[in-house]
């Protein structure tokens, strides 16, 4: 049987494919334990392509040549030699190329072409997937990203302050109003509902709430000269999603957010870009830990929640950090952070809010780790103040105030009450620092 080069060679390439040909590059790692590793790598890019498991008539070299995937790259880690002796599966990174063409601006159809049913296929993960610029200027990512946040509430260096109504959910639009108040007036830049906030449930109408809200937002512009922004949870079925963010955008509200990982990407894009929505977009972080906290299976945190949110328009988004009550590693803390950041051609950077459990006392942390462009995203720390909301987040600004300015947030607390009350209340052994104290 001839087989010549062109024939034997239709399904491979190196990396630079890419440059000129208009690929899409998928990594994926993958800890089998296989005497052909090239053969499961193949039979991956058959699976998310043209192949299947058997020949079938209406295959072709053809159809291969056009829209196959190409294997790249393969790397077993660490990079054994003969004396590698050891019962552990070995671990393997598969880079794949997948032709542009492949592709459209749906979301949906951009997940299942890079892990659709290999997600099911074993301990393979997607851990990386690298666009091409002509695919990614199809997109049109953030409406407002971290500038455009900063330009609607006019706070153009320090970082941001966000706080939840707390408890999450069982509050009426008036005690919720109430709360938003206190915290605004306190220093609160954004308030978001609770994840687990019905859209327009029959405790807390979405007219009642928002209306209640946007009210008191005047009047704390009218007291203080700073605007807030409220994200009013939308997420619902597909098809109230639209209505309920329009319904929202005509009682006032001036954020929006959705339960992007529960509702769909392709939700979070159509409200991105549709052009009556010009408010920004909090897209909620809440389900994703079921499609990345793995080792071995799933996708990785920074490309889930950074790269792929960014793409489908989310202008910011919660997330964790090394410093709070749920402690995330730093390696994925500070990698996710560039993923919703750094420069990526037409696609503006996304803002990361800093959640979990984000006190005054991790404020300082997290700015020398991240920098100033950040969210602060602090519910207990603004709410769980012995004097109240307000206090609390008079307390979180100071702090802010203290790491911008340099100074130990304890030092600055001396001449601070608010910040001197919630550190005495955080840690007891501080007390004996601050004269209100004793």
């Amino acid at each position: 049987m001839i087989r010549r080069l062109d024939e034997e060679n239709l399904t491979y390439a190196f990396p630079e494919v890419a440059f000129d040909n208009d690929y899409v590059i998928a990594t994926y790692q993958a800890k089998v334990q296989t005497k052909n590793i090239e053969k499961l790598a193949m039979a991956i890019a058959d699976e998310q392509t043209t192949g299947t498991w058997i020949k079938v008539g209406a295959d072709s070299m053809e159809k291969t040549r056009r829209f196959g995937a190409k294997l790249v790259s393969l790397y077993e880690v660490p990079d054994a030699g003969y004396d590698y002796q050891s019962d552990e599966p070995p671990m393997y990174i598969i880079q794949l190329a997948y032709p542009m063409e492949n592709f459209s601006t749906s979301m949906s159809a951009l997940m299942t072409i890079l892990f659709g049913n290999i997600s099911g296929s074993g301990m393979i993960r997607l851990i990386d997937a690298a666009f091409p610029k002509k695919l990614i200027a199809k997109f049109q990512g953030p409406k407002f990203g971290v500038e455009g946040l900063r330009k609607v509430l006019g706070v153009p260096d320090r970082p941001l302050l966000n706080a939840m109504i707390k408890p999450n959910i069982g509050w009426t639009p008036d005690e919720g109003a109430d709360l938003f108040y206190h915290a605004c007036k306190g220093g609160v830049d954004i308030i978001k509902d609770d994840e687990l906030m019905l859209a327009d449930g029959p405790f807390c109408p979405l007219k009642d709430r928002v209306t209640k809200f946007m009210e008191k937002e005047k009047k704390v512009f009218e007291e203080t000269g700073e605007h807030s922004l409220y994200a009013v949870n939308v997420s619902d079925s597909t098809e109230k999603v639209r209505d309920n963010a329009y319904r929202a955008l005509e009682y006032g509200a001036n954020c929006l957010m959705v339960n992007v990982y529960t509702t769909g990407y392709d939700t979070l894009k159509m409200l991105a870009e549709d052009p009556n929505v010009n408010v920004p977009i909090l897209a909620h972080v809440n389900f994703a830990g079921a499609m990345a906290a793995s080792t071995y299976t799933g996708i990785a945190a920074p490309l889930l929640i950074g790269k792929i949110t960014r793409l489908a328009g989310g202008d910011f988004q919660i997330n964790g950090h090394p410093y709070g009550k749920f402690p995330v590693p730093y390696k994925m803390f500070y990698r996710s952070f560039k993923f919703f950041t750094q420069p990526w051609w037409n696609i503006k950077p996304m803002m990361f809010a800093c959640s979990g459990g984000t006190t005054q006392l991790a404020v300082e942390k997290l700015i020398r780790d991240i920098g100033t462009d950040i969210i602060l995203a602090a519910g207990g720390g603004v709410h769980g103040h012995p004097d109240g909301s307000e206090a609390g987040a008079k307390s979180m600004r100071q702090a802010i105030d203290a790491a911008l300015a340099g100074v130990p947030v304890v030092e600055y607390a001396k001449d601070h009450p608010e910040l001197a009350r919630m550190l005495g209340f955080l840690n007891p052994d501080l007390r004996k620092n601050f004269d209100l104290m004793n």
